[in-house]
């Protein structure tokens, strides 16, 4: 009989899977912007995943978590779906409507670091010196990866625009894992009000700033995909991981879509790996393992809490 995995070890595998999936995104979304403008392209993206989250939302379980919510919590969740989908998501678009894809994934690779320092102001959560030293050699990977990079006059706007949103993403992060540690709302929840709101807000600006041109059937199966699959589906699992890992492996985990979307490119873009590039991404990798492990052995090496303790609950976050 197969060993059962730890709880701690399923959340980082499911994570790993759901970056894959925002990997694939990558090379979709630069198909994509092709025929679409970019805010119009991520509001259409999440506001038919929200729409498509809404019945599983009208389950009983789901409906009374939407019913117990307090304002605070519809205010932090507000504020979740504009600093995550509106700002982080829309920047996003718009950086890789403007830049090349390398360019925004090494700019996006420095949040880490900035989740670390939120981590420890915000959520109580010292990191380690071999994590530190894991982040360190992931980041060091990540510019033995890209560089040099050449930037050219015309793109420092799109560089100011990656910019905001590795902030966003920073602060995205510290925020869901304050809310789904608390355990107090479900995930589903977590997700469908602050995505309803946040596509909201980016279809709207998307629709008023850029219009709605005609698509065609691969402009409507791209962005379907997106909707229900890469963003329904995956964020919803996401927001379930979040109940397990720190800010900081979250952001790790999520910050291999620099490897992974390298793979892709050579795939299905044919930009080949040089063995810098290759070192590069041994480099990242390691990085990676490091937090993973000490992570891990952290959680082994801690006294298991008494059978009658409950669980511990916090005012409720937001993501």
């Amino acid at each position: 009989m197969p060993p059962t995995l730890s709880s701690h070890t399923r959340a980082a595998l499911q994570a790993l899977f759901v970056t894959f999936l925002w990997s694939t995104s990558w090379v979709l979304i630069k198909l994509g912007l092709e025929d679409i403008p970019a805010l119009t392209f991520a509001g259409l993206r999440y506001w038919l995943a929200f729409l498509c989250l809404l019945p599983l939302a009208a389950r009983p379980v789901h409906r009374d978590s939407l019913r117990a919510l307090s304002r605070r919590d519809w205010g932090r969740l507000a504020a979740l779906g504009l600093v995550y989908y509106a700002v982080n998501m829309g920047t996003q678009f718009l950086g890789l409507e403007r830049l090349p894809a390398v360019t925004a994934s090494l700019l996006l690779s420095f949040t880490p670091i900035m989740v670390a320092l939120l981590g420890i102001a915000f959520l109580a959560e010292p990191i380690t010196r071999q994590q530190w030293g894991g982040i360190g050699l992931y980041l060091a990977g990540a510019l033995v990866y890209f560089y040099p990079v050449a930037i050219p006059t015309d793109q420092v706007i799109g560089l100011l625009i990656v910019f905001v949103g590795v902030i966003a993403n920073s602060l995205a992060t510290a925020m869901g894992r304050s809310i789904n540690r608390a355990r107090t709302i479900t995930p589903l929840v977590v997700t469908v009000v602050s995505m309803g709101i946040g596509g909201l807000i980016l279809l709207v600006a998307g629709l008023v700033t850029q219009g709605l041109p005609a698509l065609d059937a691969r402009s409507w199966a791209i962005i379907g995909w997106l909707a229900v699959v890469n963003t329904a589906f995956a964020f919803t699992l996401w927001n379930h991981t979040q109940r397990t890992l720190s800010a900081v492996e979250s952001s790790v985990i999520n910050n291999t879509m620099l490897i992974q979307i390298a793979a892709l490119a050579w795939v299905f873009l044919g930009e080949g790996l040089n063995g810098r590039a290759i070192a590069g991404l041994a480099l990242a990798g390691a990085g990676t393992l490091i937090v993973q492990v000490r992570r891990a052995r952290a959680r082994a090496e801690s006294p298991a809490p008494a059978p009658a303790a409950a669980p511990r609950r916090s005012s409720p976050g937001s993501r």
